[in-house]
């Protein structure tokens, strides 16, 4: 490109501020630096070089409750940003997740007639639910980047451009922890059996998972005396979580961080955990793992009826099977629990069949040479080069 590219980025949420913030240094590396960016973002974001518009966190919000004395400030964020999007008539607008607040800015910056190309990242899981929106983001949006290899069929058919370019887990160094070092740290013994426990980073799913989880390893101390516990946890809700810890039958080591949350899952014979991105990163892990998950019974009834597939584990759905065992609602017991736990602490030919079985994730999630920010960097180049060229005529 003969000139600096302006990209214009948006992220509602912390997980889309740390695809950003990759996609940001892919973005540089790819450019030699020639690159310039403004829009909406974190920590991540920021330390890239954005400067936001506003604070993210004013965009993270959760529930109806939460929502609606916020909303006044969420329409002017609204106005706020398409505004600025058309002020800087950037070479791409690329919006990351968040679907809620960023699908309404490409509309608005859409309807407003601007011809930037308009390139969302994390596809909306219409494989899941709600299967007709990809008919409805092929009106608004230029292209679509994917996280996982069998989304963009759904949305190519409806004539929206879609890449799959991995998903970011697999750049967060879960399959790169150090066991020895943390066995080290904490004085373990090698053959300590030790059980990571995962109770969310969210309030809500910790304050309904945790006292299950108690008398999970209540029951779990009884079979397994010798057992170790660790518990990777983060700011937001690490007092709950460290206090509710301290009543636990066995030894529990907290920690926070990444990097100390790797090292734990290298160091473990097996996990309990919520449902969520976690179960992948325990599968780049190939930690075997059991998930566990409760919502209210009348949101749960609503999202069955809504809901088009059988898993909610990522890597279940991926295999199409139910390589780890899923607790939800009525299952979600600590006899339940302590039962599958159990079986992966004392069979190693059940732990083994996990972590044979979950061999050809890491390739699916795009595990490989290229990380995926490095390709979604050059899918994003790409259009911004294809749209030049069509304008120059």
């Amino acid at each position: 490109m003969t000139d600096a590219p302006l990209i214009f980025l948006i992220a509602g949420e912390p997980s889309g501020d740390v695809i950003g913030g990759r996609l940001m240094a892919a973005l540089k590396d790819a450019t030699g630096g020639k690159v310039r960016f403004a829009g909406v973002g974190g920590e991540r974001m920021t330390a890239q070089g954005l400067v936001s518009l506003f604070p993210m966190e004013e965009l993270a919000l959760f529930g109806l409750a939460e929502l609606l004395p916020k909303l006044p400030n969420l329409l002017r964020r609204l106005d706020q940003t398409t505004r600025a999007v058309l002020d800087h008539a950037p070479d791409a607008l690329v919006s990351i997740d968040a679907p809620d607040f960023c699908f309404r800015i490409a509309r608005r910056v859409r309807k407003a007639g601007s011809p930037v190309p308009l390139i969302h990242y994390v596809a909306p899981t219409v494989w899941a639910w709600r299967p007709k929106r990809a008919k409805t983001v092929a009106g608004f949006l230029d292209h679509l980047l994917a996280l996982l290899p069998f989304e963009p069929p759904y949305f190519e058919k409806e004539g929206l451009p879609c890449s799959f370019v991995g998903h970011p887990v697999v750049e967060g160094g879960a399959d790169k922890g150090d066991g020895r070092r943390f066995r080290d740290r904490f004085g373990l013994a090698a053959d300590t059996p030790l059980l990571t426990v995962l109770p969310g980073s969210r309030r809500s799913e910790v304050t309904t998972l945790l006292p299950d989880f108690g008398e999970t390893l209540r029951l779990l101390a009884q079979r397994f005396p010798d057992l170790h516990v660790v518990v990777p946890t983060v700011p937001q809700v690490a007092p709950l979580v460290g206090a509710a810890v301290k009543g636990w039958p066995l030894p529990t080591i907290l920690v926070q961080g990444d990097a100390d949350k790797y090292d734990a899952f290298a160091a473990s014979t097996a996990a309990l955990a919520a449902s969520g991105t976690v179960a992948l990163e325990l599968a780049l892990a190939r930690l075997p793992a059991v998930v566990a998950y409760r919502i209210h019974p009348l949101t749960y009834r609503l999202y069955r009826r809504l809901i088009r597939v059988r898993f909610v584990n990522l890597v279940n759905i991926m295999l199409d099977r139910p390589l780890v065992p899923e607790l939800l609602q009525g299952d979600c017991t600590p006899d339940r629990l302590a039962e599958q736990v159990g079986r992966l602490l004392s069979d190693p030919t059940a732990r083994q069949g996990q972590i044979d079985g979950v061999s050809e994730v890491s390739r699916w999630l795009g595990q490989g040479d290229v990380p995926p920010s490095r390709r979604a960097a050059d899918v994003v180049l790409r259009v911004i080069a294809e749209h030049r060229h069509v304008a120059r005529g």
